[in-house]
């Protein structure tokens, strides 16, 4: 199948009616999986056309359209964002590849949008005809998450997409949580970590809302310090709202997700949010730092699924060296001379433990390749009654996502 930027311009022309040409150009895009391309029509619009590479990337699009045609006007009119528009699709040999309008702005590395939360440029602000200063990146962002999270449940469970009780989504990642076991490859010491938050019932305590479900900085248009648009809407579901900030942890900077999770709470208590609370749960952040750091096990078992010596040889890398983070800020607070080795001293057969967990670690990985509430699906599992779908975005992704950083 032709891939090329000419290609993807007859593509577009042939999906959407009325659309001519006259230039195209290429768009940043996950490589493994699409080839996209920026096309300009005689009337002066921009669309954006994405082929899927694989069955599977297929799937992710034709789910990404449906979402799209359930944000009406009156839903889009709630959001401060810009959602790309579902234009058109067209078969393209085998799979189906989709146009969407095509929506100003570039996403950036996290440690550039903190840094730009920090310190805003102001030459972004130039031109804003305002008395007020522009909202900081952190507030525009925690508006930007309470807007979602306030949306309808209807909107979602009305388009027959997910939905998940906070009970439901504690038990999908007591089944990642399983999985990760079995390899007998991840520190024993962070399998008793999470054990301790997932045996926490206070922390699985909160009201499941309409949740983006894969969030990252990968999705988020920016332009002159603005959040243009989100796209990336193929796993919107309701469920914990902790997995829309997972993301936010990966960042070097902590006071990243800190300003983020200020501007939300500050925007739960504004009349207009229309939400079963005033104030996010307090155990929010727990259930974030689990599912990033989850995100890793993940994708270690992926990787030893496919027999991926190498993937799995830098996810076990990873994994120890969060197992070190976690060591030395236990030592720090306790007081005590950490012992980088102490983690991997503790055998790996033994069962999971109850161990101090919730404790913020400084190293972090992406929470990529998640899955409706953000535990990864395992086909055929039954969990809470229900089976497991089997759409897992770790698997498509092939790990590549994972990283940690440290502080």
């Amino acid at each position: 199948m032709s891939t090329s930027l000419e290609h993807l311009a007859a593509v577009a022309a042939a999906g959407v009616p009325g659309l001519a040409p006259v230039a195209v150009g290429p768009s940043p895009d996950d490589d493994a999986d699409f080839r996209s391309a920026v096309v300009l029509d005689a009337a002066g619009r921009r669309w954006r056309v994405r082929s899927p590479l694989s069955p599977e990337a297929s799937v992710r699009l034709e789910t990404e359209h449906l979402v799209l045609r359930c944000f009406t006007p009156a839903v889009r009119s709630r959001l401060p964002f810009l959602v790309p528009t579902a234009a058109g699709s067209v078969e393209d040999g085998h799979l189906h590849a989709f146009v969407h309008s095509h929506i100003e702005g570039a996403p950036l590395d996290i440690d550039e949008l903190a840094r730009m939360a920090a310190a805003p440029d102001p030459e972004h602000h130039r031109h804003v005809p305002s008395a007020e200063p522009p909202p900081t990146l952190s507030v525009q962002l925690g508006r930007l998450l309470a807007a979602i999270h306030a949306l309808p449940p209807a909107l979602v469970l009305d388009a027959d997409l997910p939905g998940y009780t906070a009970e439901q989504c504690r038990q999908r990642r007591r089944v990642e949580l399983r999985r990760a076991a079995a390899t007998e490859r991840v520190p024993a010491a962070l399998l008793q970590r999470w054990e301790q938050v997932l045996e926490d019932r206070a922390v699985w305590q909160f009201p499941p809302r309409v949740v983006h479900g894969d969030l990252q900085e990968d999705d988020l248009l920016i332009s002159r310090g603005r959040v243009r648009g989100v796209t990336g809407w193929t796993d919107l579901h309701v469920g914990d709202p902790a997995g829309d900030f997972a993301w936010l942890l990966a960042a070097r900077d902590a006071r990243l997700a800190e300003g983020v999770l200020e501007a939300y709470a500050a925007a739960c208590r504004r009349t207009s949010f229309q939400a079963p609370d005033r104030e996010p749960d307090p155990h929010l952040l727990d259930r974030a730092r689990l599912d990033a750091e989850l995100a890793l096990a993940q994708w270690l078992v992926r990787a030893v699924d496919r027999g991926m010596d190498a993937l799995v040889a830098d996810a076990e890398q990873m994994l120890a060296t969060l197992a070190q983070d976690v060591s030395r800020r236990s030592a720090t607070d306790s007081g005590e001379t950490p012992d980088p080795s102490a983690a991997d001293r503790v055998p790996a057969d033994r069962p999971p433990g109850h161990a101090t967990a919730g404790e913020p670690a400084s190293g972090q990985p992406a929470a990529r390749g998640r899955a409706a509430d953000g535990g990864q699906p395992v086909d055929g599992q039954t969990v809470d009654g229900q089976t497991v779908d089997g759409r897992d975005r770790a698997e498509r992704s092939d790990a590549g996502q994972g990283r940690s950083t440290t502080s």
